[in-house]
Formats: C-alpha cells, sequence, structure tokens
C-alpha cells in the first residue's frame, strides 16, 4: 500500500496529475441523463461506508458540492440499505459525477436547461419507427432504416366480426397505424389510451409541442410534428370503424405472432377480429378528442374534424345499443375459425370506458346529454392503463378548471378528483426510501410497471399546472429521474438514452435489423416480479426484477402504451422546466436518427477506458474532407488528430492522451468529433492515467 502510495505521490509530483482514489460504482443511482439547472436534484446511495458525498467533475478535479448523506432506510421493495444525496442546491451548469467517500464514483450527468429534450424527441420519434405500411427511409430513421411492411390493404373480416353487409373474408383496407408492442399487431383499445395521451400532450402543452421539431416526413408543414404521428394512427382508427352499423373492431392481427423477422419478411394473412365494446367506447373517446383538436387545422385538413366527430358519435350509438359486448379471446375461439392467439387486451368492465367517452363528448360538443343517467363522478380515481381508464376524461375536464369563464361546470370535480389522486401519490414519494411514487403497493411492479411510473407522473403534472404546487412538480420529477436510471436496477430505462440501457429489447425490428443498438426511445416494460416469460432474472424482488434479454416479454418489451405518458411526461418536464417554456432550437442533435444520412460512421473507440492510448475506427461512406478532434467536457478543443481529404473507406486513428502541445491531460472524459462540411458525430470515451 505504502509502495502504491509513493508511486501516485511521484506521478503528481512529475505531471501534476492526481491518481483517482475512487472506482466506478453502480451502487450510486442517478438519472443518467442529468437535471434542471432549477430543479430538485437527487441520488441514492446503497450501502454507504461514509456520511459525505461530493459532486465532482468527471475527471475527479475538482469539487463543485460537498453535501451529508440522508439517514439510511431499506427500500422494501428491493431489500437495500440506502441513503439520499440531495444536491438541489447546486445549479452550475456542466457535466458532473456523484462521488461518495470509500464507495466509488457514478455515471456523469448533466446539470443544465433542456437537460431532457433529447430524450423527449426520442419518446415521441419512437412512434415513427412503429409505422406500418410506410419505409423508413433513412433520411429520418438512419441506421434504423427498413423497408415498409403489412401495408395491410387486404385485410379480411374474421368470422367473429362478420356481418350481413361484410360478411366472413371480406376483404377491406386497414393501413396505416403504429405496431403495437414488439410484435406486429394493431390494437384498438391500446390505441385508445396511446393515442389520447400523445394528443393530450398536445392540449397541455400546444406551444412546445408547435415549436418541437422530430425529423419525420411531414416535418414543416403546418401541422405540428406530434399531431402528424398521431394522425398516422388515427387514420388507422378509422378504418377499423365498420361504415354500416358505426361498430369497431377489436383488432387487426395476424392468427399467431410472428418470428423475429423485419416486417416487410411477415406475410402473414391478416384480419380485422369481433367488434366490441370497449373497442367502440375507446374509440369514441379518440375521435372526439381529435375533432375539437383538428377544427384549429380545418384550412389545412378541410372536414377532418368534422369527420372525426361523425365517427365518434356512430361509435358512441353503437356501444349505448351493445354494451356489454366483451372481447374474450377463448370463447372466439371456441365459436369461430381461424384461431387468434395474439394480443387479447381484454376486459370485462366497461364503465370506466363509458364515463370515458362521455366526458370527451361532452367537452367536444358542449352537449350535457352525453352525461345524463351517468354518474362519472362516483368511483374513486385510478392511475390511468388501458383497462382503467375514467381518469382520462378526469384530465380532460380538468384543464378547464382553471379557465375564468369554464364552459363546464364539472370541471372542478374534475380537477378536485386529480388532486386527490395527486395527494396520496406525493405522500409515498414523501415517505420512499428511493425518493419516489413509484411502489405505492407491490401492485405497482406488474407488468409495464415503468407505464405506472409514467402515468403517476403525469397526474402529478396536471396537479402542478393547476395549484403551481411545486411538491407535485418534484414528484413527477423524482419519478422521471427512476425511469433514467435512479432504481434498484441500475438501468434507463429509455433505449439509448443512459450509460446502462437495454440493448436486448424485445422488439422484433430491433431483434432482426442487424444493428447492435436497438431503435432509441422506447420506454421498456421495467421491473415485474411475475415473470411470465420464463427466463431467468437475476432477481425475484419487485424492483429489481428485470433483464436485458431479448426474450424477456415480461420486462424487457416495449408498447406504445408505455411510451405515451412518457411522452406526456418529458414534454411536460421540458416545458414546465424551460426558461421561456419553449424547446431549444439550436441544441445540436446528438444522436443519428436526428440527422439527415451521414456521409461517414464513428466506431466506439477501443479500449475503452484507456491508458496510455486507444484507437478510434471511422468509415467514410465517400470522399470528402473530413476532421477528427478530441475535446474536454467543457468544450475545449484538445487536439486535431485528423484533417485532410480521405476517400471512401475505412481509417483508424490512434490517441495517447496528449494535447496539441505534447503534455498529457488529466484523467476523465472526453468526446472524440468527426465532422465533414456541416455533418458531425460525437462520441465519448474516458481516460484512466
Amino acid at each position: 500500500m505504502k509502495k502504491v502510495l509513493l508511486i501516485c505521490f511521484v506521478l503528481f509530483v512529475i505531471n501534476q496529475i492526481p491518481c483517482p482514489a475512487q472506482d466506478f460504482t453502480e451502487n450510486i443511482r442517478i438519472n443518467q441523463i442529468g437535471y434542471y439547472q432549477n430543479g430538485p436534484k437527487t441520488a441514492i446511495i446503497v450501502d454507504a461506508v461514509s456520511d459525505t458525498f461530493k459532486i465532482m467533475t468527471p475527471d475527479l478535479q475538482q469539487t463543485v458540492y460537498t453535501g451529508l448523506l440522508g439517514p439510511a432506510a431499506v427500500w422494501s421493495y428491493s431489500e437495500e440499505s440506502v441513503r439520499k444525496a440531495d444536491f438541489s442546491a447546486l445549479s452550475d451548469s456542466g457535466t458532473f459525477v456523484v462521488v461518495v467517500p470509500g464507495l466509488g464514483y457514478s455515471q456523469d450527468f448533466e446539470i443544465k436547461s433542456h437537460v431532457h429534450q433529447q430524450v423527449a424527441k426520442a419518446a415521441i420519434k419512437s412512434y415513427y419507427f412503429q409505422r406500418t405500411a410506410i419505409e423508413l427511409t433513412e433520411a429520418y430513421a438512419g441506421v434504423w432504416k427498413r423497408k415498409a411492411g403489412h401495408p395491410d390493404t387486404l385485410v379480411y373480416v374474421h368470422a367473429s366480426a362478420a356481418t350481413a353487409n361484410r360478411p366472413v373474408n371480406t376483404i377491406i383496407s386497414s393501413s396505416r397505424g403504429w405496431y403495437d408492442a414488439g410484435d406486429y399487431n394493431k390494437y384498438i383499445v391500446n390505441s385508445g389510451i396511446s393515442t389520447y395521451t400523445i394528443l393530450a400532450t398536445y392540449e397541455y402543452f400546444p406551444e412546445y409541442c408547435q415549436a418541437l421539431k422530430l425529423s419525420i416526413p411531414e416535418s414543416g408543414n403546418a401541422i405540428p410534428d406530434i399531431l402528424d404521428e398521431a394522425l398516422w394512427n388515427i387514420r388507422w382508427m378509422q378504418t377499423m370503424q365498420d361504415p354500416f352499423d358505426g361498430g369497431v373492431y377489436h383488432k387487426c392481427t395476424s392468427e399467431n405472432f410472428c418470428g423475429f423477422v423485419m416486417p416487410d419478411k411477415d406475410k402473414s394473412k391478416r384480419w380485422v377480429v369481433q367488434k366490441s365494446t370497449p373497442a367502440a367506447l375507446d374509440f369514441a373517446a379518440v375521435m372526439a378528442q381529435s375533432a375539437r383538436i383538428f377544427t384549429e387545422f380545418e384550412a389545412e385538413m378541410p372536414g377532418f374534424a368534422d369527420s372525426c366527430l361523425t365517427a365518434a358519435i356512430a361509435a358512441w350509438n353503437w356501444a349505448q345499443a351493445n354494451p356489454a359486448v366483451r372481447y374474450r379471446q377463448s370463447d372466439v375461439n371456441t365459436l369461430y375459425d381461424p384461431d387468434i392467439v395474439t394480443g387479447e387486451y381484454g376486459d370485462s368492465n366497461f364503465a370506466d370506458e363509458n364515463d370515458w367517452a362521455a366526458m370527451e363528448l361532452y367537452v367536444t360538443t358542449g352537449q350535457d346529454s352525453f352525461l345524463q343517467n351517468l354518474d362519472v363522478f362516483a368511483a374513486n380515481v385510478r392511475v390511468p392503463s388501458w383497462p382503467n381508464v375514467r381518469t382520462l376524461g378526469y384530465c380532460t375536464l380538468a384543464r378547464y378548471a382553471i379557465q375564468p369563464l369554464s364552459p363546464f361546470p364539472e370541471a372542478v370535480t374534475a380537477l378536485q378528483k386529480i388532486i386527490e389522486l395527486a395527494h396520496s401519490l406525493r405522500e409515498t414519494w414523501y415517505t420512499s426510501a428511493y425518493n419516489v411514487v413509484m411502489g405505492v403497493t407491490a401492485s405497482d411492479f406488474v407488468w409495464g410497471s415503468n407505464a405506472i411510473t409514467a402515468n403517476q407522473a403525469m397526474v402529478l403534472l396536471q396537479a402542478f399546472i393547476a395549484t403551481q404546487d411545486s411538491s407535485y412538480l418534484h414528484a413527477a420529477i423524482a419519478n422521471l429521474d427512476y425511469l433514467l436510471g435512479r432504481n434498484a436496477t441500475g438501468y434507463s430505462f429509455v433505449t439509448g438514452y443512459g450509460d446502462k440501457t437495454s440493448m436486448k429489447i424485445h422488439h422484433r425490428q430491433s431483434g432482426a435489423d442487424g444493428v447492435k443498438d436497438p431503435v432509441p426511445g422506447f420506454l421498456v416494460g421495467g421491473p415485474n416480479p411475475s415473470q411470465q416469460d420464463g427466463v431467468v432474472y437475476p432477481s425475484n424482488l419487485p424492483a429489481k426484477s428485470f433483464v436485458d434479454n431479448q426474450n424477456s416479454y415480461a420486462s424487457n418489451e416495449i408498447c406504445i402504451n408505455w411510451n405515451a405518458p412518457l411522452v406526456f411526461l418529458v414534454y411536460g418536464m421540458e416545458a414546465i422546466m424551460s426558461p421561456d417554456g419553449k424547446p431549444d432550437l439550436t441544441a445540436i442533435a446528438e444522436k443519428n436518427n436526428e440527422a439527415a444520412p451521414v456521409d461517414f460512421q464513428l466506431a466506439q473507440n477501443y479500449p475503452n477506458p484507456f491508458n496510455p492510448e486507444t484507437t478510434i475506427t471511422m468509415a467514410m461512406n465517400k470522399a470528402g474532407q473530413y476532421r477528427l478532434e478530441i475535446y474536454n467536457t467543457l468544450g475545449q478543443k484538445i487536439i486535431t488528430l485528423l484533417d485532410e481529404y480521405s476517400t471512401p473507406g475505412s481509417r483508424t486513428v490512434t490517441w495517447n492522451g496528449h494535447n496539441a502541445a505534447g503534455h498529457i491531460v488529466p484523467s476523465g472524459i472526453y468526446y472524440y468529433k468527426l465532422s465533414s462540411g456541416r455533418q458531425q458525430q460525437y462520441k465519448k470515451m474516458l481516460l484512466l492515467h
């Protein structure tokens, strides 16, 4: 030990470089993206051996904040002894790490405004990657480009859905829409809550939505990109309504799930299957919401809003005439051929769907007849999920409660319901050892538990907007922190964002496209102790029951109704926490899928971490002038490694940790940038002496 200390002392004297006294540890759980300058900042420390913590620069050279850890507590869901590191008082912008003496240092994170803007863009852009019936071109999809799949222009009416006007095997077109999850089917019930939540994001944060561009084919038209994306699914939903009676088919599906193949390789026969009451009511709710939103764009889409309202009323009338038509797949397969064994989305209680549709139609039309004979506020309010949607109607009405001349007297009651729920959620945040709302009860840890986390935060944000009580806002931020790494697994649950993210998601395109990284922006399902998939998990504890395995559909699949509340949460957080409530339009897109096709590809350096040197590999797709530069975390250029005209092909360059003057640089995080013309790519590396 004395010999090690002597060597460190000699290195310090000769090179003036302090030896790092800490190692990286996963026992410091943080939001791996970062924190807002004016917002709360909390890390969770597992098995701390010190009472203090520091916030330091990534090279461990400078301490910017020192604090005391909170008292130890055990989170029953993970059975960990944890302590809170609260550094909310730190408002300096920059890149930092949390250091706990004797334990180690964390992943790096940023403190800045717009810290989650890239996550917001990726979360909604994930829906573009789920589009059916369209080729995803390199201009918009980057390395995740693919051929069009499932045009659904030849879809057959299943025997369970047959009528006199549309007998068995009638061919209809049911094109567009989003793939529901890791599979290639489309389901009305799950599309209902997903589409509503995306449209609600626009209703709550219109200015932010209007300004943020997503790099999708429709970008640049007169309609906000988030609404353009929603339209891709709304137009599909409209094809699922029987024009003869107003009923709505439950799903558009193949008979069984296909293997892990690209969409264009799945040639399965497609069916529309049985009409159902929940499908009709969910459809009616979304179409009523769409009607009031797209009235604003009558000049760009003449008659569209009217067509949505007409469809909503027709579906509502069908549901009132058929109030108890349940979709039970076992019954369908007993009575009809062929058997259908894809997702069921079955539900036996339709009162919440009925109330939701009634409230949406009431707000859109102003006709209180939709609420007659309904006691929509009698039931207990719940965190929204696809089988429990009544709260979505409360959210719609609650928006009007804070308007001085609201046309809806029920709006105040709806808002009271939202605040009642938010209050109970906030109480868990106050007492949680992990400082999160997630985990109100053990039942939060189910299939799609991360969607519960995001929906809890959505309710809290709405309570904050109405009351301006910052405790609701901070509780919502805590759940966002959870999703981005401050949880018992140490994973950031959003693909492509964070230092430790899911790589082997249950998603057919990501499993079949040959690209190492999964499609970015997906919120994976999250911890699920039921483990229905039969995969071996590292733990059975509720908060740790997660595995990054392609076969783990119970914890590592993606789904459109899980991403939707993430969209609301991150858009809302950015709109609320940004200095002017608007996106940063000058920010450089750091993800390849946000840019036009690049003329080069920058590989990860190897080794990484490195000492004394590392190799950087580049692939130039066409001839041109290329420049490779090294920067530190402050944005200061360290050295130019390459600046020359290059022909197509691969190149490797080594860097030995020296600057342009030939002096060795300190340990820490560095970025290497390859640029050509207006195109540029960055990657991160770690130098450890």
